[in-house]
């Protein structure tokens, strides 16, 4: 390159945006505002009020009356509140038990609505209606009319049975959910329809290839449907625990409206603040957990291919350093010629 290229390329070292990728460019930034101002005024700035409020005991007189208390009421939680830490307990396990539940009852109906099958449409719809339908007062009046479960099932056999071989409270839990199994399997609509744009979106060419070779349609699965959707299931996981963590039916969240809307002087909006946010922190690290255990991992070509970049710029700094070593011997020998201190052998015998 010349040295006008050169100072060209450091001047500029990106081409300049046409008008089509600037116009899409502004299109996505549009889009990406949007999110950026709901983001700041119905997040950011309460959950900073929150954080706040949280080292304070307030009171509603004339307007709210503020005093520091520091980090008493996060001690009164954990030492005179057993109704939220027993929340917190059985939100864990539920958690932990339903997520997997869901997410996998998901991809099952997604794979058999990605099939060939009749009313397919129709279908989709039934099992997308209840995220439409069963939401909010709806959800609060079918549980109260006992819609959420099934009738016929003994919970107290199902508990009994897992008491056999698993901890009481691992099966008390069990219990529990399979107690609310129809209200669990009602959480699954989104999940359903992330999953079917995933499966939509796989080459049937992969299928009829692995089908030649041989290979079952379970080995189809394992080796090819799964490790193509399994960014889906982190962000299904993801979502499904978010859901399940912010919804009317949860205990924790109807505690901290308790808290936030009592008329005693140790609860308030700084008792309910900090019960929010332990809370808050209990949740990302249950979704760091579902992050470790399904967060997408590189594979061996994917090591070789970094590995092969590092030596090749490994390789390419080692000859750039030849170069600028023989370029400064050349330089040198140049100038000794030039003093005379420097003679060349010209293959005659004679210097």
């Amino acid at each position: 390159m010349s040295v006008f290229g050169k100072k060209l390329k450091k001047k500029n070292p990106q081409a300049k945006l046409g008008k089509l990728e600037r116009r899409q460019a502004l299109a996505g930034y549009s889009f990406v505002s949007i999110w950026l101002v709901g983001m700041l005024v119905f997040t950011l700035i309460p959950m900073v009020q929150s954080f706040y409020y949280m080292w304070f005991k307030i009171k509603a007189r004339n307007g709210l009356q503020f005093t520091y208390v520091g980090t008493q009421n996060l001690t009164q939680i954990w030492i005179e509140d057993p109704d939220f830490i027993q929340g917190i307990a059985s939100y864990v396990w539920q958690t932990l038990l339903q997520v997997p539940i869901i997410v996998v009852f998901a991809l099952i109906i997604a794979i058999m609505l990605n099939g060939k099958i009749k009313f397919r449409g129709f279908f989709r719809l039934v099992f997308f209606l209840p995220v439409i339908i069963v939401s909010g007062p709806v959800m609060n009046m079918l549980v109260s009319e006992g819609a959420a479960s099934i009738p016929a099932l003994n919970t107290q056999a199902v508990v009994s049975a897992f008491d056999t071989f698993l901890p009481t409270a691992v099966a008390n839990q069990l219990g529990t959910l399979f107690g609310n199994m129809i209200m669990t399997l009602w959480y699954s609509g989104v999940q359903i329809l992330i999953f079917l744009s995933a499966l939509q979106k796989i080459d049937p060419g992969l299928y009829e290839a692995a089908k030649m070779d041989g290979g079952s349609g379970w080995e189809c699965f394992w080796k090819i449907t799964l490790p193509t959707i399994k960014p889906m299931i982190l962000i299904n996981a993801v979502y499904t625990v978010i859901f399940l963590s912010s919804n009317e039916q949860n205990q924790l969240i109807n505690l901290i409206k308790t808290a936030m809307f009592s008329a005693t002087a140790e609860r308030g909006y700084g008792y309910a603040s900090a019960m929010a946010w332990i809370y808050s922190i209990l949740v990302t690290a249950i979704v760091l957990i579902f992050f470790a255990l399904l967060g997408s991992k590189k594979d061996v070509y994917d090591r070789m291919v970094k590995k092969r970049r590092k030596l090749e710029k490994k390789e390419m700094r080692a000859a750039r350093r030849v170069e600028r070593r023989s370029a400064r011997n050349a330089k040198r020998i140049e100038k000794q010629r030039k003093r005379g201190k420097f003679r060349t052998y010209d293959g005659s015998g004679d210097y």
